[in-house]
């Protein structure tokens, strides 16, 4: 185990600071003088090490940026124009988690079902005949967005990702995927695909470092060169150009160099399966069909308020007067014996 905590938290994957080797590396690079807003050698080299993981071309942009809801922000609002409007499952992040940030830019939110966390290619379809170009009266759908993992833990396998790519092209649109999770979705055992797919069917995409280790931070990557044009100045006019952005540059080299991003999504997959194969023996069914760092358990609403008194998670949906499905979140902190005690006290009460 990485670390042992005061608090025994299981609502976030970032509750604790960072590993030993961001903080260390952060360290090193205090008293260096460098140049700033991403030009420095620091964020180059950051830059290099994310390209090799990808296997994509030297003059691929990448770009360091504080967190996630200011990476949708920034790359959504900077991509479509005034008319322009993006799809994203009812579930999805910009959908229902950043105040209705996606909004605020004038840019509507087409929301459709999702299917186990998921954006289908037959969604897609059905709001494209519901927008039939040319149509003024209506805003003009042009990007799909997608988690990988999803909000409720799924992840998408490659034949489903390149089904999205080739419905996107069909009509023109382009694909952004949000990577906050991403590291826990290429480490589950539902994955059978990889950096490399991930930047094949990718327009656009970044790789979440907040909530796999990183004290801040992610890395906006841009597959689609020519979408990359001007996106610097979209950076520093939502105020996420960072004069010193060899802060977060510095802990993707930390996270990268050695492959540690892999091992930290690794150590919370295998903690959340703990407690997925624990429960399941106690006779407790699963919202979702997850294999990544978040579970989604339902359970007596007696026992969810029982354990709540000492284990930090919260009620994800009601479902009616007895029991409620509840969210557990595993990071790169979580020790497993918090786990196993977790465990023997729900056995417990169940």
């Amino acid at each position: 185990d990485r670390l042992a905590t005061e608090g025994i938290l299981f609502d976030n994957a970032y509750a604790a600071a960072a590993p030993p080797e961001c903080i260390q590396n952060l360290c090193e690079q205090s008293l260096q003088q460098v140049a700033g807003y991403d030009l420095d050698s620091v964020s180059a080299h950051a830059a290099t090490l994310i390209r090799a993981k990808l296997d994509v071309a030297n003059d691929t942009p990448v770009h360091f940026i504080s967190g996630g809801t200011q990476a949708n922000l920034t790359v959504i609002g900077a991509l479509l124009r005034p008319h322009e409007a993006v799809i994203a499952v009812d579930a999805g992040h910009i959908a229902t988690h950043e105040t209705g940030g996606m909004e605020a830019t004038g840019h509507e939110v087409i929301h459709v079902p999702q299917v186990n966390g998921k954006l289908t290619p037959a969604a897609i379809e059905q709001v494209m005949r519901a927008h039939p170009h040319p149509k003024e009266h209506s805003v003009k759908p042009r990007m799909a967005f997608i988690s990988q993992a999803t909000e409720l833990g799924t992840v998408y396998n490659r034949t489903e990702l390149l089904a999205l790519r080739a419905v996107c092209d069909a009509h023109g649109l382009w694909l952004y995927i949000d990577g906050a999770r991403l590291g826990s979705a290429l480490r589950s055992v539902h994955a059978d695909c990889d950096w490399q797919d991930i930047a094949r069917v990718a327009d656009v995409f970044y790789i979440g470092g907040t909530k796999n280790g990183a004290l801040l931070g992610e890395a906006i990557v841009f597959p689609n060169t020519t979408l990359n044009n001007d996106f610097r100045y979209a950076l520093k006019q939502r105020g996420a150009l960072l004069a010193k952005g060899r802060v977060i540059a510095s802990q993707f080299i930390a996270l990268f160099e050695h492959d540690l991003y892999s091992e930290l999504a690794q150590h919370a997959n295998d903690c959340a399966i703990r407690l997925r194969m624990g429960l399941s023996e106690l006779g407790v069914v699963f919202y979702t069909d997850s294999a990544t760092n978040q579970q989604f358990p339902i359970l007596p609403n007696t026992v969810i308020k029982a354990l709540q008194k000492d284990y930090g998670f919260y009620t994800w949906e009601v479902l009616n007067e007895r029991e409620s499905v509840v969210r557990f979140v595993f990071s790169w902190a979580t020790p497993m014996a918090m786990v196993d005690e977790f465990l023997t006290n729900a056995k417990r009460l169940l």
